[in-house]
C-alpha cells in the first residue's frame, strides 16, 4: 500500500512538473518551468526523482528557446543527475536516458561541465521493427532536439518511413504518448512522407489526450521544432 502510494505521488509529481514545462514552452517564460518547491526532505527526494524521469526534457524551454535556466533549476536538476545513476542491470534507454540529461547539463552550464560521457550502446536499433523502434523512441523523445547528434538520433534519421509507421500505428491505438512522441521525432526527419500529414496528426494528437502533460509537453516541442521558433 505504502509503495503504491509513493508511485502515486511520483506521477503526480511527474505531471506537475511537465505542465511546468508545457506552460513556458507554450508562455516562452522559462521562469514558469522552475524547479519544484522543496520543504522537507520528502518533499525534496520526491522533486529529485520527478526530475530524473522526465529526463533532459526538465530543462527543455532552456534547451529550445535559449533562455538560461534558472540557478535552482540547474542545481535541482544535477542533483538529479547525481542522485539517480543507472545502475549495472539499467535498460539501454534507462542509460541513454541519463547521458541525454547529462548532455543536457554539458549545454546548458559549459562552466560546471563534467567531461563528455561515452554513449551507451545502441546496437539493438539496428535490428529494431518498426514498431519496436518507434517504441524506444518515444521513450527516448527527450533527444529529440535540434542539433542534437547521437546515435539515436541517426538511427531515426536513417527510418523517417518507419518512424512515420509507428506514428500512425500509435495513433489507431490510441496511444497518445507514443503518437506525440513519435511526432516529435518526425519534425526533425527529413524524407517524411507528405502523405502522412504530419500538422493535421500532431493537432489529433493534441486534441484526443493533451489532457496529459507528457502528450502536451511532446506535441508542444514538436510545434516549436515544426515552426523553427527555437532559433
Amino acid at each position: 500500500m505504502e509503495q503504491s502510494g509513493t508511485s502515486s505521488l511520483l506521477q503526480g509529481a511527474v505531471q506537475d512538473l511537465a505542465s511546468g514545462v508545457v506552460s513556458a514552452l507554450r508562455s516562452g517564460d522559462h521562469t514558469r518551468a522552475a524547479a519544484p518547491e522543496r520543504t522537507h526532505p520528502e518533499a525534496e527526494d520526491l522533486a529529485l526523482a520527478a526530475v530524473r524521469v522526465l529526463g533532459a526534457d526538465a530543462l527543455l524551454p532552456s534547451t529550445l528557446l535559449h533562455t538560461p535556466p534558472l540557478p535552482d533549476e540547474l542545481a535541482v536538476f544535477r542533483k538529479a543527475v547525481e542522485a539517480y545513476p543507472p545502475g549495472a542491470d539499467a535498460a539501454p534507454t534507462v542509460r541513454w536516458s541519463h547521458w541525454a540529461m547529462r548532455n543536457a547539463l554539458r549545454r546548458l552550464d559549459p562552466d560546471h561541465a563534467d567531461a563528455p560521457h561515452q554513449e551507451p550502446d545502441a546496437a539493438w536499433l539496428e535490428s529494431a521493427t518498426w514498431q519496436l523502434l518507434t517504441h524506444q523512441l518515444a521513450v527516448l523523445a527527450a533527444l529529440a532536439v535540434p542539433g542534437e547528434d547521437c546515435t539515436v538520433t541517426r538511427a531515426a534519421r536513417q527510418r523517417p518511413v518507419d518512424v512515420a509507421r509507428g506514428f500512425v500505428r500509435a495513433v489507431r491505438r490510441r496511444d497518445w504518448r507514443q503518437a506525440a512522441g513519435a511526432g516529435r521525432w518526425l519534425t526533425l526527419l527529413e524524407g517524411v512522407p507528405q502523405t502522412l500529414g504530419l500538422d493535421n496528426g500532431l493537432d489529433f494528437v493534441e486534441l484526443m489526450g493533451g489532457q496529459d502533460p507528457l502528450v502536451a509537453l511532446h506535441v508542444s516541442a514538436a510545434r516549436l521544432t515544426r515552426t523553427g521558433a527555437f532559433v
